[in-house]
C-alpha cells in the first residue's frame, strides 16, 4: 500500500478511507509526530495516545464546518498533520514556523487557541450556544484528558452543559496522566470506572443467555429494573449522568473501528454526551511508554537512543529551589510543598521522596493551591506553592483574596519566569512582575544566580507575610554555593559594578545580562554602573537615591512585560520620593505585546535582552543623552535634537 499521509492536504481526504486505509494512516501519522519531534523537540507522549481519536474524528466530523476543539493542545499534533500543516510540520515550535499548540491565527482548523488546562468544555459550549443561536447547523466536539478534568474550569462546564442541555460531545481521553500520573478523588472515581469494564462485559453475555431462554423477554424485562441498581454498584457513571451528560464508555481508544462506530453512533443524539475513552500515553513508541511523565514534553533525542541522562555540570534554577527546599524542611517541620500536578517540572520529586507527609499535588486546579495554602498557613504551617508563572495567572484572586489580605506567610515559587522559548505565549512568564506588584503586602524579589535563590527562599521562609520568588527556567549561570542559604535584608540591593556614566538597575536573569553588555562596554568611553536590585517590592530606596545622584541616565532591565513592571515601580518611585538629580530613566523589558515562540536566546536577543543587543542599546541612549545635553548648551539659533 502506498503511503497515504503524504497524499492528504486536508481533512476532506479522509472521510472516504477504508478500515484498512485508515490504520495504515495511524501507523503513518505516529512515526511523522515521533521522528519530527526528536528533531524539535515538543509534546510526544500525548499526541502519540490519541492517534487514533485524531484520525477518527477527521473521518467522521467536517472540519472546519464541524469544530473540534483541543484542550491544553498537547495532544493535537495528529491534528495539524491532518490540516494541511504536514509540510510545515518541520518547523514545530521553531521561531516563524508553527506553534506547538492550536492557534487560531494559524488554521481554520484550530478552532480555539489553548495551552492551559481545563478550557474546552466551556468554550465548546460557548460554541455549541452560538450555533443555536444564530441557526446553524453543525457538531461541536472536544477532546478533554482526564487531567485536565480535574480542573476547577472543566466542572464548571460540565455544569453549566449539563443545564443548557446544549448538543455537544466531550471526548474524555483517559490515560492516567496529566504531566505526571494523577492523583485525587476525580482519577480514583475513573479508575473505578474502568475496572467496570469486566461488568459491562459480563452484562452483555448474560443479556444474549436470557434472550436464547423460554420466555427471554420476560427475562430481559425483569432483570433490566435491577440492571441499573446492580451497575451503580460497579459502575459509578452517575455523575456525568446526574450532571445531565449521555456517557459511553469506557472504551478502548487504540480499537479504531470500535472509536469509530461509537462517534458515528453519539452524532445522532442530542443533548450533551460525554464518550469516555482509555488510552496509552505514548502509544507506539516503546521508551514514551514505558514513561510516561518524562516523555510528556522532551527535548531534541535520538529516537533509537530515546532521552538520556542531562551531561550538564550546572544545576537549574529548578533543581536548586527542590533541593534547597528539601533541606529546609529538613529542619522546620513547618515547612510544606504544594504542586499543582507538576512535581517534576517544579524540582519537588526529592521534596515528595523525603518528607512524603507534606508533600500535595492537588492536580491541576492552581485556584485550590493557593487557597489550600492559605488554610495551612492560618493553622501554624509554612506552605510553599511551587507554580509556573503563567499558571499562577489562574490563581490570582485566591493570591489577593485569600492570602494577602490576610498577611499569610504563604512563599509563591514562581517558576518560569520570563520567556520559556519554544512552548510561546501561553506559556512565557511576562507578567508576573507586574501582577505580583500590585499585591499589597507581597515581598516579590528575583535572584541573579542559583546561589542568590537559596538565601532568597530562604527570606521568604523567615517572612510573616506572603512572599514571591520568580526565577527563570533552565540551568542557572554556574554560581558558587559555598555555607547555608541566609535570609537576606529584605529590601536591600547591590551595586555590582561601578562606571561614571550610566547605571543599569537590573532584576533576576537579566543581571547577568547587563554585567556582560556593561563588560562589552568597558574601555570604549562608556563606563556603566550595574545593580542588582534584588526585590521589586520593597525597592531599595538608598540604593535609588544613589544612582540617581551619581548618574544622567539610567535603564531598567526586566525579563517582564515593560508594562508594570520594574521599571514603572522605578518611575514611581522617583514621583514620590523626589529625589536629588535628574536623570533620564528608560524602561527595557518584554515589548507590550505577546512575544512568539523560538528558542530562548534568539527571542530575547529579538526583544532587545540579549547581552550585544542591551550594550547596543547603552550606546544608544548615551549618544542620544550626550546630544540633547550639548543641543541644551549651544544657545538660540542651534535646532534642538528630537528625543523619543
Amino acid at each position: 500500500m502506498k503511503p497515504i499521509l503524504p497524499t492528504i492536504t486536508g481533512p476532506e481526504q479522509i472521510a472516504g478511507l477504508s478500515l484498512p486505509q485508515l490504520k495504515t494512516l495511524c501507523a503513518e501519522l505516529r512515526e511523522e509526530i515521533i521522528s519530527t519531534v526528536a528533531r524539535t523537540g515538543g509534546h510526544l507522549g500525548a499526541s502519540l495516545g490519541v492517534v487514533e481519536l485524531t484520525v477518527a474524528l477527521h473521518h467522521l466530523y467536517r472540519s472546519p464546518h464541524d469544530r473540534i476543539i483541543w484542550d491544553v493542545g498537547h495532544q493535537a499534533y495528529g491534528h495539524k498533520l491532518l490540516t494541511g500543516r504536514r509540510e510545515a510540520f518541520a518547523s514545530l515550535r521553531q521561531s516563524g514556523g508553527i506553534s506547538g499548540f492550536p492557534k487560531r491565527s494559524e488554521s481554520c482548523h484550530d478552532m480555539f487557541g489553548v495551552g492551559h488546562a481545563s478550557t474546552s468544555i466551556s468554550s465548546a459550549l460557548g460554541f455549541a450556544v452560538a450555533r443555536d443561536l444564530r441557526g446553524e447547523d453543525h457538531h461541536v466536539v472536544t477532546v478533554i484528558g482526564d487531567g485536565s478534568l480535574g480542573g476547577g474550569l472543566a466542572f464548571e462546564g460540565l455544569n453549566n452543559a449539563g443545564h443548557l442541555q446544549a448538543d455537544l460531545t466531550v471526548i474524555l481521553n483517559d490515560n492516567e496522566m496529566s504531566i505526571s500520573p494523577n492523583v485525587g478523588a476525580v482519577a480514583k472515581y475513573l479508575t473505578r470506572i474502568t475496572s467496570g469494564q469486566v461488568y459491562t462485559r459480563f452484562e452483555k453475555n448474560l443479556w444474549r443467555l436470557l434472550g436464547r431462554l423460554p420466555r427471554g423477554r420476560l427475562a430481559q424485562e425483569l432483570a433490566s429494573r435491577v440492571k441499573e441498581g446492580l451497575k451503580q454498584l460497579v459502575v459509578p457513571t452517575i455523575l456525568f449522568e446526574e450532571l445531565g451528560f449521555k456517557y459511553f464508555g469506557p472504551i478502548d481508544g487504540h480499537d479504531l473501528p470500535t472509536v469509530i462506530q461509537t462517534l458515528k453512533s453519539v452524532q445522532k443524539l442530542h443533548g450533551p454526551v460525554l464518550v469516555h475513552m482509555i488510552t496509552t500515553k505514548g502509544k507506539g513508541y516503546a521508551f514514551a511508554e514505558k514513561e510516561r511523565a518524562r516523555y510528556h514534553g522532551v527535548g531534541k533525542f535520538d529516537r533509537s537512543l530515546g532521552l538520556q541522562p542531562s551531561t550538564s555540570t550546572v544545576p537549574s534554577y529548578t533543581q536548586v529551589f527542590g533541593d534547597t527546599l528539601t533541606e529546609a524542611a529538613a529542619a522546620d517541620r513547618r515547612i510544606v510543598a504544594i504542586t499543582a500536578a507538576m512535581p517534576d517540572g517544579t524540582g519537588l520529586v526529592g521534596f515528595r521522596e523525603k518528607h512524603p507527609d507534606r508533600f500535595f499535588d492537588v492536580g491541576i486546579a492552581e485556584q485550590h493551591a493557593v487557597t489550600f495554602a492559605a488554610g495551612l498557613a492560618c493553622n501554624g504551617l509554612r506552605p510553599v506553592c511551587a507554580i509556573y508563572s503563567t499558571f499562577l495567572q489562574r490563581a490570582y484572586d485566591q493570591l489577593i483574596h485569600d492570602v494577602a489580605l490576610q498577611k499569610l506567610p504563604v512563599v509563591f515559587a514562581v517558576d518560569r519566569a520570563g520567556l520559556v522559548g519554544e512552548d510561546g505565549p501561553t506559556h512565557h512568564g511576562a507578567f508576573d512582575l507586574s501582577y505580583l506588584r500590585a499585591v499589597p503586602g507581597l515581598t516579590v524579589m528575583a535572584p541573579k544566580d542559583e546561589d542568590e535563590l537559596r538565601h532568597m527562599l530562604a527570606t521568604a521562609l523567615n517572612l510573616d507575610g506572603p512572599s514571591a520568588l520568580r526565577y527563570p527556567r533552565g540551568a542557572g549561570v554556574g554560581a558558587a554555593m559555598i555555607g547555608p542559604p541566609r535570609p537576606l535584608a529584605v529590601g536591600e540591593g547591590e551595586i555590582l559594578r561601578v562606571g561614571l556614566d550610566v547605571a543599569v538597575l537590573a532584576l533576576g536573569a537579566t543581571v547577568a545580562t547587563a554585567e556582560a553588555a556593561a563588560a562589552r562596554l568597558s574601555g570604549t568611553g562608556l563606563e556603566v554602573t550595574v545593580a542588582n536590585m534584588r526585590f521589586l517590592k520593597p525597592l531599595d530606596d538608598a540604593l535609588l537615591r544613589r544612582i540617581w545622584r551619581d548618574h544622567d541616565l539610567v535603564l531598567t532591565v526586566e525579563e517582564n512585560s515593560v508594562v508594570g513592571g520594574l521599571g514603572a515601580a522605578v518611575l514611581e518611585w522617583a514621583s514620590a520620593a523626589r529625589p536629588e538629580g535628574r536623570p533620564d530613566v528608560v524602561t527595557v523589558g518584554l515589548p507590550d505585546r505577546f512575544v512568539e515562540h523560538g528558542d530562548r536566546a534568539g527571542l530575547l536577543a529579538a526583544v532587545g535582552l540579549g547581552a550585544e543587543e542591551l550594550a547596543a542599546r547603552l550606546r544608544e541612549e548615551w549618544a542620544r543623552r550626550s546630544a540633547a545635553v550639548l543641543d541644551e548648551h549651544a544657545g538660540p539659533g542651534v535646532s534642538r535634537v528630537a528625543r523619543n
